[in-house]
């Protein structure tokens, strides 16, 4: 009898090592691993939970995992690739995914509404405004944001094209749609276009955009006047849910328990569920177990921040979407300076132009460097680890995922520890404050990384020199 879980374990660990945490958490760990030993070549089936995972798994990873099976086994392996749902049920269990458990949904189950129905609340002046608001626009959705007018780049490029197939196909695609990544990068942009999309190709799709404090809110109101039935009649009526920043959810356990029974109603209904978060399913803070495994099901993508090419992309498109003349080179300073997020790009942008206006004066490098200088000397002031993690990552030419995984090759290591020196470096931060931003670290491990750059660059005159020019850099 062969062991697949111990191949399986083999190959986990083998990819964790060799992708960015993004390809490895989005295209292997879903999968599941199934073994039929009953004929006389083995025959090993790659479990995959949709049909994107299973297409770009064939194309780029398949060959390398049968070539590691028939060397693991030392004999010729069957690897087969099937879709979750379409795989004969087998003698063996299957290894990997969701702790090796079934991942269809599970129904939800609702108490039978009693007694007489509860009587509205009456509306005050506030409501009734806020009302009206809403009855013109049920949607939430921002009309601007559209797949037209979102700037893509190697950042985002996999976040959209899921967006788009989901936009494409609701309830069917990838479901549910979970985004993950920093502030200020886009994610409400693309779920608000999918939104855009569906109500375009569909006006009678009952579509809702909610950020993740106003469902809190909802749900208290519903506790207060008693109207739980009416709140679940309304969310799990809808066609599309697009939830923003869950992570607020951590610790509200009302809310989670009311956000489940919407989740599974949509979900059993073929009705398309999004969500975006700032970070990683597994790693929210106080998110209830069977939630994150539940945001497994579909397909998780992440976005990471622009670089350079794509912020002078973003700026000339947003120039051009306002009438604004915009020259290449002033486009690219700012750029240049403003590397965190897209929202703070946009923000020195129209600084820029606003200044330009107040003095008359052409919109010229000269003049961006004078409407830019005060917050640039902040910026050089208090240089955020979010942006040393972004500087250091594009010098090595690796994910800034990777600066919080729990990879440890050298590879990896390096540049985390010269990311933690240098935040040490140029910040207020404490040690145990550099280490969360790090995915949590100790600040034993942060002192490390620190001591262990000053020695190398004492011996290493690569090394000092990496540090230095990483400094030039973040200090403009």
């Amino acid at each position: 009898m062969l062991a697949p879980d111990t191949f399986w374990l083999a190959c986990l660990e083998y990819f964790e090592n060799e992708l960015s945490a993004q390809q490895f958490n989005t295209w292997i760990k879903p999968l599941r691993l199934q073994l039929s030993d009953d004929s006389p070549e083995p025959v090993l089936t790659l479990i995959a939970p949709n049909r994107f995972v299973l297409q770009w798994v064939k194309d780029n990873f398949l060959s390398g995992i049968t070539q590691m099976a028939e060397n693991h086994f030392a004999r010729p392996v069957q690897l087969r690739l099937e879709l979750a749902g379409q795989v004969a049920p087998s003698a063996s269990p299957s290894i990997g995914g969701n702790n090796g458990m079934d991942s269809r949904p599970v129904t939800a189950v609702f108490d039978a509404p009693t007694g007489s129905p509860q009587k509205a609340p009456k509306d005050t002046k506030d409501t009734k405004d806020t009302k009206e608001k809403q009855e013109k626009n049920p949607t939430r959705l921002n009309p601007s944001f559209t797949f037209n007018t979102f700037v893509t780049g190697k950042a985002n490029q996999l976040a959209r094209a899921g967006a788009i197939q989901v936009a494409e196909r609701p309830g069917v695609a990838y479901n549910p749609f979970f985004i993950y990544g920093g502030v200020g990068l886009g994610k409400t942009h693309l779920i608000q276009a999918i939104g855009n999309f569906v109500v375009e190709h569909n006006p009678s799709a009952k579509v809702r955009y909610i950020h993740s404090e106003q469902y809190v809110s909802d749900v208290v109101r519903a506790y207060q006047h008693k109207a739980f039935d009416e709140f679940k009649r309304y969310y799990h009526s809808l066609d599309l849910l697009l939830i923003d920043d869950i992570q607020f959810f951590g610790g509200k356990n009302r809310t989670q328990e009311e956000f489940f029974y919407a989740f599974n109603a949509l979900i059993e209904a073929h009705k398309q569920v999004i969500i975006t978060c700032d970070s990683y399913p597994k790693e929210i803070a106080g998110m209830e177990e069977r939630l994150i495994s539940r945001f497994g099901w579909g397909l998780t993508v992440a976005v990471e921040p622009p670089e350079l090419e794509m912020r002078v992309a973003i700026l000339l498109k947003k120039a051009l979407m306002e009438d604004i003349i915009l020259d290449e080179s002033v486009a690219f300073f700012i750029a240049k300076h403003i590397r965190s997020n897209v929202r703070e790009l946009e923000g020195a942008l129209k600084r820029v132009v606003a200044y330009s206006r107040f003095t008359g004066h052409a919109l010229s490098l000269e003049l961006a460097r004078e409407a830019l200088k005060d917050l640039l000397a902040v910026q050089n002031r208090q240089i955020s680890i979010e942006n040393i993690q972004k500087t250091v990552a594009d010098y090595y030419k690796i994910k800034v995922a990777e600066m919080y995984s729990k990879k440890r090759s050298r590879v990896v290591a390096r540049p985390r520890q010269m990311a933690m020196a240098i935040s040490k470096e140029l910040t207020p931060l404490s040690l145990p404050d550099i280490g969360e931003a790090f995915g949590g670290r100790d600040h034993t491990t942060v002192l490390h990384g620190y001591r262990k750059i000053a020695e190398l660059r004492a011996s290493d005159p690569a090394v000092n020199r990496d540090f230095n020019t990483l400094l030039h850099i973040l200090r403009g």
